[in-house]
């Protein structure tokens, strides 16, 4: 119930209304007994300053940030955490007395499933396919993991470039075309294969990166961030070679409840939310 004491949460976006968050928070903050509520914020891009400030004013706790506005809010925030700086990249606005601070926690959120699968990154190889926006946090969350080195397979080297440049004061990251054999040959190497791109994602779901599975080290584990579908093609390819095989949906969940954390200073109930996300994308796709 919401009531004259209730705490503003919300989204901002432009479109949003295809946003599962207001669904994943609102299950969490009912499920911890909190007065708050969360809801989609659609905000063109000429008015994301206006925005901010009416946010700020109308005193909001805070809230997630999406497309197309990661980047360009930074601008509109008193302070940026050091992840998010790196990264390049804000995707959550805590309010604390008027002074609004920019977090990341897109690669928190992608970490986690590695993490509770066991997996120990520290000196070991990483591939990671695209090198767009979502790769950043991917590649943030591995280098502070201890990886050994990032390979980008990517159809643009020359573009990809840039992106690793900048990452490479924090560690070792090569590009390379995902069809040339010298992918192929890392391909073996690599202990940990992820796909950042949105080749596979509903409704298109017979895409996917190009990967030859034969040349993939056999006790490789692979990811795609997607969620939508929960297998997309590169998934079921992989687990018809004997891959283990991580989704999207657990980043998703976990970048939301990293965010919850840094509102209410309570630690949601995560399986709750990966359940009510599960619910919301199957009655979407009805």
């Amino acid at each position: 119930m919401i009531k004259g004491t209730t705490k503003n949460l919300g989204v901002m976006g432009w479109p949003i209304a295809h946003s599962l968050s207001p669904v994943l928070q609102n299950a969490a903050i009912e499920k911890a007994g909190l007065d708050y509520v969360y809801i989609s914020l659609p905000v063109p891009p000429d008015k994301l300053k206006e925005a901010v400030a009416g946010l700020k004013a109308m005193n909001f706790a805070g809230w997630n940030v999406t497309i197309p506005h990661k980047q360009a809010i930074m601008a509109e925030l008193d302070e940026v955490d050091e992840a998010a700086r790196i990264i390049g990249a804000v995707n959550t606005v805590v309010n604390r007395e008027g002074h609004l601070t920019g977090y990341n926690t897109d690669y928190i959120g992608f970490m986690q499933p590695l993490e509770q699968a066991g997996a120990d990154l520290k000196g070991k190889e990483a591939a990671l396919l695209g090198a767009g926006g979502a790769a950043r946090a991917v590649i943030w969350g591995l280098l502070r993991a201890g990886v050994k080195s990032i390979t980008l397979g990517v159809r643009n080297p020359q573009k990809a470039s840039l992106l690793a440049e900048e990452f490479s004061k924090y560690g070792d990251i090569r590009v390379l075309h995902w069809e040339d054999e010298a992918f192929d040959e890392q391909l073996g190497r690599t202990d940990l294969l992820v796909n950042t791109t949105p080749l596979g994602m509903y409704p298109h779901v017979e895409g996917m990166p190009p990967v030859d599975w034969a040349k993939l080290k056999t006790t490789a584990l692979v990811y795609d961030i997607i969620y939508t579908p929960a297998r997309t093609r590169f998934l079921r390819e992989a687990e018809e070679h004997g891959h283990k095989a991580v989704n999207g949906e657990s980043m998703l969940a976990g970048q939301g409840a990293a965010a919850f954390a840094l509102w209410t200073g309570v630690t949601p109930n995560l399986e709750l939310m990966k359940k009510a996300l599960r619910a919301e994308l199957a009655a979407r796709q009805k």
